[in-house]
């Protein structure tokens, strides 16, 4: 399950654990336009534990979830007219 909320500065998503137990803590997502950054609380030591991704590193990410082992690189295609 997960739910998506709009701020005023960024989108907030979290990400509730469902599965079988044990089951993990929540992890909240908040998407910035120049990071992203991923938060879950830690009960061994009673605090959030914070990763802060680039938006290079998100995309890279998304694509590793696609692909089998090896070493990429995601290269500009020159084409575009963006």
């Amino acid at each position: 399950m997960f739910s998506i909320e709009h701020e005023f500065d960024s989108t907030l998503i979290t990400l509730v654990d469902e599965g079988k137990t044990p089951l993990q803590e929540d992890v909240v997502i908040n998407a910035f336009s120049e990071c992203i950054t991923l938060e879950q609380f830690n009960p061994r030591d009673g605090q959030a534990q914070k990763v802060v991704l680039s938006i290079e590193q998100l995309r890279d990410l998304a694509a590793a979830l696609d692909l089998p082992e090896g070493v990429y690189q995601i290269r500009p295609n020159h084409n575009d007219e963006t």
